[in-house]
């Protein structure tokens, strides 16, 4: 017997849950609630509270999600925290 195909969406994370859960608003409107999947727990993939991401349902139950993507940010990569400055210290290490 053939698994029944999964539904992908995209969607915008509003919430952050206790035990790993998420609240996702759709593209199409619906709210759900969604957990992260294996692959990203894994790789240590974080996901926040206004992350782009895709979801995977069940169409049995379009309530409950499985979150199996992060997009990347628009923002460029060196526009994050406040710049640093010089390193103390060489080629040695002091004790």
């Amino acid at each position: 017997m053939a698994k029944e195909e999964l539904i992908q969406f995209e969607g915008l994370v509003t919430e952050i849950l206790p035990d790993a859960r998420y609240r996702v608003q759709l593209d199409a409107g619906h709210e759900i609630v969604a957990y992260t999947a294996g692959k990203m727990k894994k790789n240590r993939i974080k996901t926040l509270a206004g992350d782009r991401v895709t979801v995977e349902m069940s169409p049995y139950d379009l309530e409950k999600g499985r979150l199996i993507f992060r997009h990347k940010d628009e923002r460029p990569a060196g526009a994050g925290g406040p710049p640093r400055g010089p390193q103390r210290g060489g080629q040695f290490r002091r004790r």
